[in-house]
């Protein structure tokens, strides 16, 4: 095909505009640089031929990018893509081997803070829909474009956003802002993805911090979470609060038989990080209906007292622990944030502060929807085999996606799944990003 010629033949410019795109810190947490880097997506856009206008809801809100492409051969299918333009914080900086957002290339590597997450995933939908234009002077199927600027904080606005302008996102299906690529470099096909819900537990017991001799007469507000947590979840990691699972939706017979089927290397995966053994000693089947399936409750972060260098003989006046619990289709986060407050209460615990931080509802593709077969060959084609995944053990914003635009939601991409997503050196590889690219091309062309 001529046009995936042209994404040979345009791989340069495809790496300066990723490098333009990860130099232009974009960091939601810290709310800098969102709007630079959102004009900027907008410009690479219109620069690959794709009408694009950045959306707002209102002040103090990071904007959406939307991006257009109007087929003249096929008017009346619609191929949405779903990214995002801002990135991780990128500390702890000294751990950096260069500049975190440097875009330096080392071999077939481009390093920086959203390199691959998720700058390099939307670098591929863009100069895929730019090959066609170059080659065809048309595309496939229409194509749209949502680029928000919250996915690292939990995608607050993103359900807002699609209600407001429910019409420019109307498609039917929508390809989703990432894809992990396994260690032996075939692309994961993930059909869904987990809900979370995201809170802060905190004790406040004194005024002051106050000498640690005084131990035996004030409670210590670390000690008070630690019981708390301990009555959370047993030792294999199952949550024990009350009617938690009571919901959760199980596999299907063609999702259990697709998780027999799925292979995850084991033994790569403790390797890369450093690990001897799972939770509960799972493995095999286990594992994998861990991964796709399973809720988690996980502590995030625990501050309390000092911390700092040498001794310091304190009894803290407060404590904080920050926790997330991944959610599986039909559990609802409000409903499991009552859930665990009643669990606190009922176990002597009413006197912990529990401050909701973000909850997202967990969402799934049909494995027999006719967009998944389309994709899969698509993927195969590129990457000579792929798998098919019923869910991601992450989340996003995908349940709202289903909701209100009630289309499919297929995630493929290009991350290497040790390119380091979230910590120092993350980087993209270069030949995925080409074969992803690709893989763009060919899904668009069976979009019919």
């Amino acid at each position: 095909m001529q046009v995936l010629r042209h994404v040979d033949n345009n791989m340069k410019g495809l790496i300066s505009d990723l490098q333009t795109l990860i130099r232009q810190p974009s960091v939601s947490a810290k709310n800098e640089g969102l709007e630079e880097c959102a004009r900027l997506v907008a410009k690479i856009m219109r620069n690959s031929g794709i009408r694009s206008e950045i959306l707002y809801l209102r002040k103090g809100i990071p904007p959406v990018v939307y991006g257009e492409v109007k087929s003249k051969q096929n008017p009346k299918k619609t191929l949405l893509f779903y990214n995002h333009y801002d990135v991780q914080p990128a500390e702890p900086f000294d751990l950096w081997k260069d500049k975190p957002f440097s875009g330096k290339i080392i071999g077939n590597k481009i390093f920086g803070r959203g390199s691959a997450d998720d700058k390099g995933e939307l670098i591929t939908r863009i100069k895929a829909v730019e090959s066609y234009l170059k080659t065809e002077g048309d595309v496939p199927c229409n194509v749209k474009f949502l680029v928000e600027g919250e996915e690292e904080i939990g995608s607050m606005h993103v359900e807002k956003y699609l209600k407001k302008f429910k019409k420019k996102f109307s498609c039917d299906g929508v390809i989703w802002e990432f894809g992990y690529v396994d260690a032996k470099n075939r692309p994961i096909i993930s059909l869904g993805m987990k809900g979370l819900l995201y809170v802060e537990l905190s004790v406040t017991e004194s005024i002051r911090d106050a000498h640690s001799s005084l131990a035996v007469l004030i409670e210590n507000p670390a000690w008070r979470l630690l019981e708390a947590l301990k009555t959370l979840r047993d030792p294999n990691g199952k949550i024990i609060i009350k009617d938690w699972y009571k919901e959760a939706d199980g596999f299907t017979k063609e999702e259990l038989k697709l998780i027999q089927t799925e292979p995850f290397d084991e033994k790569e995966f403790k390797k890369e990080y450093g690990i001897k053994r799972f939770v509960a000693n799972k493995t095999g089947i286990a594992a994998r209906k861990a991964l796709v399936g399973e809720p988690t409750c996980n502590i995030a972060g625990f501050v309390s007292g000092y911390t700092g260098p040498g001794a310091k003989t304190v009894l803290p006046s407060q404590a904080l622990v920050k926790i997330d619990f991944r959610l599986v289709p039909k559990m609802d986060p409000l409903k499991q944030l009552a859930r665990l407050k009643q669990h606190l209460r009922s176990n002597g615990f009413g006197d912990i502060k529990v401050n909701m931080i973000h909850g997202e509802a967990a969402s799934k593709t049909n494995i027999l929807d006719p967009f998944v077969s389309k994709v899969k060959k698509a993927a195969n084609e590129s990457f000579g085999k792929s798998i098919v995944s019923v869910s991601s053990a992450g989340t996003g914003p995908m349940y709202s996606f289903a909701k209100v635009l009630s289309a499919p939601c297929i995630s493929i991409g290009s991350t290497y799944i040790f390119s380091r997503i979230h910590s120092p050196n993350e980087f993209a590889r270069i030949d995925l990003l080409n074969k992803t690219t690709k893989c763009i091309c060919r899904i668009m062309s069976k979009f019919n």
